[in-house]
């Protein structure tokens, strides 16, 4: 296959196959942007849900500048990574206060928005726009790998500029058909493993593919191992109710709402949890029961947990918290009433 070629047979082959995706109905900039930050990390089946039931409550950019924020971390819930969240709203509000509700066609001002970096601005731009700029993503980094047999380390964020070039010399035909396509035949053909290389619609002209090294491909140094904590989750009831706090504005799930918990050692786990509800919240509480808690896996971290079902010491003593925001006492059936993160709700049903 020449060269010249590869843009009408890749945008063909995706004309014919491929998927029926929500945000794929328009090319509004609005639903591009949603769906691309959402599928940040974020399996497509996954996102299909989320992305449906969000439109249906902020259908533009103007209403979701009128959100509270609380709502959109409960239509978040799940979805992990929740500095996109906040980033949605603190970017919708740069729109409309700056941009009178309107994307931006420029490359440069798109990626000065909050959570916008140069994929998402170049999804924009090719997609929404019809503009040709590139949209790298690890899909499309696998497939040019591939294709010209890149002998580089995908996990150097230094070599963009590679992938940027090799894609716009590809490029043709309707620069939103194209980048789509191309993400495409990554997410669909060109996978990670056991890559479908007898339907790939480009095969004749992959480097990878007449050498028969596609799994050599794309190169990438081995990730770190995940670190292990161990977590020392505080139930503490009063009266029919538990304490529940909002967690700090920044680090790992911030702004969510959750049960106190620090990382504790394994020789002293009860005077750990009295010491820290101490010094934090200025509560005196008794260890009643220590058991067993879920696992839960970040992206680089790994939390396993003990539940530590306390109660207060006295009753007369007043909350005053130090680090966090805000403190709810609730019952458990009003649990579901807060943005809770996936590892915290995991322990719902040991409650």
């Amino acid at each position: 296959m020449h060269e010249f070629s590869f843009h009408r047979q890749l945008i063909n082959w995706y004309k014919k196959f491929c998927r029926v995706l929500p945000w794929r109905e328009n090319s509004d900039p609005y639903r591009i942007w949603l769906s691309e930050i959402m599928l940040q990390q974020t399996q497509v089946a996954t996102v299909i849900d989320y992305f449906n039931r969000f439109i249906k409550s902020y259908p533009n950019v103007e209403a979701l500048n009128q959100a509270k924020e609380e709502d959109v971390f409960k239509l978040w819930e799940g979805l992990g990574y929740y500095s996109r969240a906040r980033n949605l709203i603190r970017c919708a509000k740069t729109i409309v206060e700056e941009y009178n509700g309107i994307f931006p066609k420029d490359i440069n001002k798109l990626k000065k928005l909050p959570g916008i970096g140069p994929y998402t601005a170049g999804a924009i731009m090719s997609i929404a726009y019809n503009e040709p700029v590139p949209a790298i993503d690890g899909n499309v980094m696998r497939v040019i790998s591939r294709y010209r047999m890149l002998d580089v380390n995908i996990s150097d964020t230094k070599i963009r500029s590679i992938f940027e070039k090799e894609v716009m010399a590809l490029m043709g035909g309707s620069p939103r058909e194209f980048n789509q396509a191309l993400m495409e035949l990554g997410a669909t053909i060109c996978t990670p493993k056991q890559p479908k290389c007898s339907e790939c619609p480009v095969k004749e002209g992959c480097k990878a593919f007449k050498n028969e090294t596609t799994e050599q491909y794309p190169v990438k140094l081995k990730k770190l191992q995940k670190k292990v904590m161990k977590m020392a989750v505080i139930i503490l009831e009063h009266q029919g109710k538990m304490m529940i706090v909002k967690r700090p504005n920044s680090g790992l799930m911030a702004n969510l709402w959750g049960f106190p918990a620090i990382p504790y050692l394994p020789e002293s786990p009860k005077s750990t949890v009295k010491q820290y509800m101490k010094d934090e919240f200025d509560l005196e509480v008794l260890v009643n029961e220590i058991k067993e808690g879920p696992r839960h896996i970040f992206t680089h971290l790994i939390w396993e947990m003990q539940i530590f079902k306390c109660n207060l010491k006295s009753t007369n003593e007043e909350i005053n918290p130090i680090e966090f925001p805000e403190i709810q006492w609730v019952k458990q059936e009003q649990l579901k009433k807060y943005a809770f993160p996936t590892a915290f709700k995991k322990l719902f049903s040991n409650l």
